[in-house]
């Protein structure tokens, strides 16, 4: 699943080619995409941005109107210059946003909804989301208080809950508590004030690191927006079971955990 700082970079991706253009043309597999019982169709309308919320998408446009998208495991947005070949099978096509400059296509993406102001002002997963770590106005003390109500549960499960705090992913979430030096399978109530803020540092720096690495215009030839981070990076932790690790020489464990059985991977000495 792609992960907060992906979302992010692809939102600023589609902004920058989007922002401040007209639809010329605008499909969907999707039927409540395409009713047109908005105030006015959806070609015509201005992009006004695009931003990332957590792991969600918000593309606005003029006249009170905004895509939520939300990409699960296998969703996807790719930019291509008008009539530019698709680098993906036009069956997986779900949405196209088309302006005179760029072509926003939207593939395998599983929720996709139209909603005013108000709408989002009354949405209850948006609204129910945690601080944003790619947000610059991040705040550490709000996280702290919603983990702190959830004090029995491991930390490795909390990192994940958007609800706490949103943005993590998987990978970000091995790879912060390798960081902090933190044990994924320790309780929340065990963990004191300074190894929580150590935690939060490792993140919010992990996450700006992420966010930053990434080229500042749309090339326009087939760029994919979003994906999963790259297992075979340079990572600390994840996706290395078995192998040592890169400070100790321990071999990296690894677990598969929570509700959706996700691998978590640690080393046994750094963060015994």
């Amino acid at each position: 699943m792609p992960e907060g700082d992906t979302i992010f970079r692809a939102a600023r991706t589609l902004s920058r080619a989007l922002a401040g253009r007209t639809v010329t043309r605008f499909e969907s597999v999707y039927p409540a995409l395409t009713r047109i019982d908005y105030q006015a169709p959806i070609a015509g309308r201005v992009v006004e941005s695009v931003t990332s919320r957590g792991k969600h998408m918000l593309m606005a446009f003029s006249g009170d109107l905004v895509l939520h998208t939300h990409m699960r495991m296998h969703g996807s947005w790719h930019i291509y210059r008008p009539g530019e070949r698709w680098r993906a099978p036009s069956h997986e096509m779900r949405i196209v946003i088309g302006t005179d400059a760029y072509e926003a296509v939207a593939f395998n993406v599983p929720v996709a909804e139209f909603l005013t102001r108000a709408d989002l002002a009354r949405h209850t997963q948006l609204q129910g989301l945690g601080p944003d770590l790619a947000d610059p106005a991040f705040d550490r003390e709000e996280v702290r208080r919603r983990a702190a109500d959830r004090g029995d549960e491991p930390i490795h499960d909390v990192l994940l809950n958007q609800q706490v705090l949103s943005g993590i992913g998987n990978v970000l979430k091995s790879e912060a508590l390798f960081v902090a030096h933190l044990n994924p399978f320790t309780p929340v109530k065990e963990i004191d004030a300074s190894t929580f803020d150590r935690l939060m540092d490792a993140s919010l720096r992990l996450m700006k690191m992420n966010i930053t690495d990434s080229i500042s215009t749309p090339s326009g030839h087939g760029r994919r927006t979003t994906g999963s981070m790259d297992p075979s990076a340079r990572l600390y932790v994840y996706g290395r079971g078995g192998k040592p690790c890169r400070t100790c020489g321990t071999p990296i464990d690894a677990r598969k955990t929570g509700i959706d059985a996700r691998l978590t991977y640690w080393c046994p000495k750094c963060q015994e």
